[in-house]
């Protein structure tokens, strides 16, 4: 089992670990701060051992690096090594990040709609929703309420909670986290406070003013019923 680093701390990126296992250019750590692809937000990069590492992927209870090197090159199982997280990277991940849970709240709020599904990539991301059809001015004016939003520099408290209480707060259940496997007994939860709470497992920025602002780029249909929302951050 890997302990997840970045869980408890989106900005440690530096930390030394015990490689557990390894196969063909990959190893698996029983600690890491690197993020693995998943949740819609794209793997973390940076060097482990000396290695750069091109992907991290969590396979059951471990999390696997790939590195870039001939398996010969790899650290030997039960060695210790050291690990560095790129932080330009991990920032822009965790801006984008919480620029979508701004705009999740921003229209739940307003519209009481929600969100199904989403993808980031540093500084550009997209969502979609359960609008149909969207109202007239949409894009000017979740950018301009997304906006405010950030600026109001609002704090981003990470916290754990037991499921039973997690399952019982009406804001989380419209995040789905009663869909969460029974065997999960701690849930994460990201508060935007004031304005947005998720059970999630991504990385975050301590606040909204951290994001900088947005840029709506592109409205798009999907289908019946659910709506593309494209964005960008454009400056810190």
């Amino acid at each position: 089992m890997t302990e997840l680093l970045y869980l408890r701390d989106a900005y440690l990126t530096e930390f030394e670990a015990r490689v557990t296992d390894a196969r063909e250019n990959a190893v698996a750590l029983d600690c890491t701060a690197f993020y693995p692809t998943g949740g819609g937000q794209a793997h973390d990069t940076g060097v482990l051992a000396g290695l750069r590492v091109i992907d991290v992927r969590k396979e059951g209870s471990d999390v696997w690096h790939t590195l870039d090197a001939a398996e010969a090159s790899l650290p030997a199982v039960g060695s210790t090594v050291s690990g560095v997280v790129d932080w330009e990277r991990r920032h822009q991940l965790m801006r984008t990040h919480t620029a979508l849970h701004v705009l999740c709240g921003v229209i739940w709020n307003e519209w009481r709609v929600p969100v199904t599904g989403g993808n980031m990539e540093p500084l550009s991301a997209r969502m979609d929703f359960e609008f149909d059809p969207v109202p007239d001015g949409f894009g000017p004016r979740i950018e301009e309420l997304v906006n405010t939003e950030l600026a109001a520099d609002r704090a981003i408290d990470v916290r754990f909670l037991p499921r039973n209480a997690a399952v019982q707060d009406e804001d989380l259940i419209r995040t789905k986290v009663n869909m969460i496997p029974e065997g999960v007994t701690e849930i994460r939860v990201v508060d935007i406070v004031g304005l947005d709470k998720q059970a999630d497992g991504g990385t975050h920025v301590r606040s909204t003013a951290e994001v900088g602002r947005i840029r709506v780029t592109k409205l798009e249909n999907k289908g019946k019923g659910n709506k593309r929302v494209r964005l960008e951050i454009v400056d810190a």
